[in-house]
């Protein structure tokens, strides 16, 4: 995975359950989320697919809507996956 180009690293809270939740809730309402890989904050009206919005919080071009996080795979994987079954 490349990281933009400012991004020196993703965000310790933008995980790979947080990124999915927020595509099933964009599915689900009217919300458009999405998330600042610098510093963590969410974003509210992001299209899906937001690539380098200004982030509110920290100011940092940043921001991405969940679906491009999704794709791009901009999130820290579940440290505990589910078991195959045997």
């Amino acid at each position: 995975m490349q990281l933009p180009r400012r991004a020196k690293e993703i965000h310790s809270s933008v995980t790979e359950d947080r990124v999915l939740a927020m595509c099933m809730r964009r599915m689900r309402t009217l919300d458009n989320p999405g998330i600042c890989i610098a510093c963590g904050a969410e974003a509210d009206g992001c299209e899906p697919d937001a690539a380098r919005y200004t982030c509110e919080a920290c100011d940092e071009k940043q921001v991405y809507g969940s679906d491009e996080l999704l794709i791009r795979g901009y999130y820290h994987p579940d440290p505990n996956p589910p078991k195959e079954a045997a």
